[in-house]
């Protein structure tokens, strides 16, 4: 796991190296162990490295043979011995790196390459005698791309902070990514909060030459169920998939260790990779940490379990450098424990596997159960529900709402993933005029779901999830806060082998008994114990709509809420009110994602344009 960034301009060697050193210092968390560089009269790309594979020989750039083509790469590929024993017969290897093998690919089999690997990667491959650019992210989007594309420079990397020391960049505002930021908690779109940025999305890759850019789509998820399996069948399928991605991920010249949670994800990842420590956090407050369920699963596998608890005063402490690690602002609390349990996990191992994606790729979202009060109500005619649905829809939240809500509206109508913070009218309350001309929410998931037109509901709302929530909000937290702390996180549920095997499941057998991932959690109970294998979704919760009551840290926010500049954002008066009610106990849980999703905003923007940092 490293950090690339580079730009394509006419200017002189010289003054493209003295910008390069700068670019590299702003990433050079993702990358501790070496740097490398590459510069010419056009192009310039310079490179962080996390040695992972041949720690003394992978050094980057990696030059073809005959020198006229150089890749800069950032992740792993899991099946890179595999495609070297074919490359070999042709080709003549100079390391024993992944990076290579996708190099001499290219030259072999072209744009035809990234089809073939398997792995989470984001890289630019440099032909110097035709002055042409390859470059690709993976399918599921695991690690981040970002460009900038002007009349005279092309630039990308890793984390969009890179940018910011180059003098060809031009730092503004992007007034048009607030308004959904609101509903999603994530920036959510192609474009990102930065005027001019934007990301390389998943399953693309690009060709740019002579100043034009061709970006291509060469992977999308295909829902195909099998009826003609029953659940038996698929239970030993899955856990020899899932061993396989596993034995595949844990390929590594050093040391490598696990997340581990409550949940059963995590504790399939930790049962099926048996290694020698698995780290967890939690908060002090009750119900919110699994320490004590990760140590107990553990010690059942004869495994040393690592903790640590986080405090209050930690988790406000660390969020401005959490707002910054994540380019954007990105309110998804979880984000947080993630940061500090990156931190912690530093000190013993640089490689760590967690179950991200599973819930997306076996239907375990709590969104996707369909109860017996589900079905019964289901029964009424659907003009009626419809009807009740969508009054319910248009109001703030109250008991009863999310049920009447999913039962009564389509996906399409009411769905845009995990999160739903702001509704459109609610986001007129509390933003100012000028931040109301970005997209609604619909206007963005709306292009997926046509996608995925045919399928069922529960399968469109995976199908939405795997392309938006996944990569905009999991994948980007995970990247972003691991690699904070150089910590290479890998996800063994997020491999197009996997996913082969998912995309076959018919959605009835991942929705049964009022379980969901029913069919997963039968695989996992032939290494898990009953209390793992069937223990419902948790997450990483945290305490925050508790702190916010406590007088002290209620103080800390609204000092934010109060400071001059937030008014050019948000209606001053009515966001504080937002804040007093809820402290005064006059309002509901739910008001404490919208307080924090602004909170996450203003501390976003303090570090990027108030502080410059």
């Amino acid at each position: 796991m490293c950090g690339l960034c580079g730009y394509i301009s006419k200017e002189s060697k010289k003054s493209k190296e003295k910008n390069l050193e700068q670019m590299a210092k702003r990433i050079e968390h993702r990358g501790p162990d070496s740097e490398g560089m590459y510069a010419d009269d056009d192009i310039a790309i310079i490179f962080r490295r996390l040695s992972i594979i041949d720690l003394k020989g992978g050094d980057q750039p990696i030059f073809n043979e005959d020198n006229t083509k150089l890749i800069f790469f950032n992740g792993e590929i899991y099946n890179y011995l595999e495609l070297k024993k074919d490359l070999e017969k042709k080709y003549k290897f100079k390391t024993k790196t992944d990076t290579e093998v996708i190099l001499h690919g290219y030259e072999e089999y072209g744009e035809e390459i990234v089809k073939k690997l398997r792995g989470m990667f984001a890289f630019v491959i440099w032909d110097t005698k035709t002055k042409t650019m390859f470059g690709a992210r993976d399918p599921f989007g695991i690690k981040p791309f970002y460009y900038y594309n002007t009349k005279d420079t092309f630039m990308w990397g890793s984390e969009i902070k890179a940018f910011m020391s180059n003098p060809k960049f031009k730092k503004e505002l992007n007034e048009e990514a607030l308004r959904p930021y609101l509903t999603f908690q994530f920036s959510s779109m192609e474009d990102t909060f930065f005027k001019g940025v934007k990301k390389l999305m998943p399953g693309h890759y690009f060709i740019y030459k002579n100043g034009k850019m061709d970006i291509k789509e060469y992977w999308d998820v295909h829902f195909k169920p099998n009826y003609n399996k029953s659940i038996e069948d698929f239970v030993p399928e899955i856990n020899k998939v899932m061993t396989d991605s596993i034995e595949h991920h844990e390929i590594s010249d050093v040391k490598v260790g696990s997340f581990l949670s409550g949940g059963v994800d995590s504790s399939y990842i930790a049962a099926k990779l048996m290694p020698d420590n698995t780290f967890s956090v939690g908060f002090e407050r009750n119900h919110f940490s699994e320490i004590d369920e990760a140590k107990e699963l553990s010690k059942l596998l004869k495994i040393d379990n690592i903790s640590e608890v986080i405090t209050p005063d930690e988790f406000f402490k660390e969020l401005p450098n959490i707002m910054y690690y994540s380019d954007e602002p990105h309110a998804n609390l979880s984000a947080v424990p993630l940061y500090f349990l990156s931190k912690m996990t530093r000190k013993y191992v640089k490689v760590v596997l967690s179950g991200e994606g599973a819930d997306e790729v076996f239907g375990g979202n709590d969104t996707y159960k369909l109860t017996a009060q589900d079905l019964r109500y289901r029964k009424l005619p659907a003009g009626l529900r419809h009807a009740v649905g969508k009054w319910a829809f248009n109001r703030s939240w109250f008991h009863g709402r999310k049920f009447l809500v999913k039962n009564g509206l389509k996906p399409e109508e009411y769905y845009a993933g995990n999160a739903f913070i702001f509704n459109e009218n609610e986001k007129a309350d509390v933003l100012q005029p000028k931040y109301l001309k970005g997209k609604m929410w619909y206007e963005i998931t709306d292009p997926i779901y046509k996608r995925a037109q045919g399928l069922d509901d529960i399968t469109r709302m995976k199908y939405l999830d795997i392309h938006l929530w996944l990569p905009e909000d999991l994948l980007l937290k995970a990247d972003k806060m691991t690699m904070a702390h150089a910590i290479e996180l890998r996800v063994p549920f997020l491999d197009t082998e996997v996913m082969k095997v998912a995309e076959t499941i018919p959605i009835e057998y991942e929705n049964k008994d009022e379980t969901t991932k029913y069919v997963f959690r039968k695989a996992a109970n032939k290494v898990l114990p009953d209390e793992w294998a069937t223990r419902p979704k948790w997450g990483f919760p945290v305490p925050f709509q508790y702190w916010i009551r406590e007088e002290k840290y209620y103080k800390i926010v609204r000092k934010s809420f109060e400071e001059k500049w937030v008014n050019e954002f948000f209606i001053q008066d009515n966001i504080l009110k937002m804040l007093d009610d809820y402290y005064y106990n006059k309002n509901s849980k739910p008001t404490a994602r919208k307080i924090y999703v602004i909170y996450s905003f203003i501390l976003w923007y303090k570090e990027y344009f108030i502080k410059n940092r």
